[in-house]
């Protein structure tokens, strides 16, 4: 059995989508910090390779750290990258409801569909799980997180998306003999 332990990196304070863009996190609250390590297993750590989760999981100081990984980054938003909802909404209203509403094969110009994300994950989630971890963090992203909630509750994605998933929140999923179960979800230590 591997239990992972999600966690979503520090808030970034934008109001924009932020996808492959490599903004940092906001890592003062130090307090909130040492809340997420209390609650956290002694367990590797591996993250995103954009700084915001990177940055996120060298604080939790973990003894052992696996190389940031390029495929548990966020959603690629292509075109919509740093944009706000409205003024993406505004030029192509069709495309960006379409894209939250039914998410799946709609694609943002020059980005990725939610099953691309999904599949990219999926394939990045399952190498760490042949890895023999009894547990593991991953520090990633709002969109990673919800690729494998919707995976282990066995949900659509518009479903996965009405979850919340706040910054410095875990998630914590389960994986046995090729089943998934689900422990917290959005869990604020």
């Amino acid at each position: 059995m591997t239990k992972l332990w999600m966690v979503r990196h520090g808030p970034t304070h934008a109001k924009t989508m932020v996808g492959w863009s490599d903004i940092p996190a906001d890592l003062s609250d130090t307090d909130a910090l040492k809340r997420l390590r209390g609650y956290l297993p002694d367990a590797p750590v591996v993250s995103s390779d954009l700084i915001r989760a990177s940055a996120t999981a060298d604080a939790l100081t973990p003894d052992i750290r696996l190389p940031h990984d390029p495929s548990l980054r966020e959603i690629n938003f292509g075109d919509w990258e740093l944009r706000s909802f409205a003024d993406v909404e505004a030029e192509d209203p069709k495309t960006i409801r379409a894209y939250w509403e039914t998410p799946g094969h709609i694609t943002p110009p020059g980005g990725e569909s939610w099953n691309a994300v999904r599949q990219r994950v999926d394939t990045a989630i399952d190498a760490y799980l042949a890895g023999g971890h009894s547990d593991l963090i991953v520090v990633a992203h709002f969109g990673v997180i919800l690729t494998q909630v919707q995976r282990a509750l066995g949900i659509g994605a518009y479903e996965a998306f009405s979850h919340r998933i706040d910054n410095l929140s875990v998630t914590v999923l389960e994986h046995a003999d090729g089943r998934w179960t689900s422990g917290p979800i959005n869990h604020n230590p």
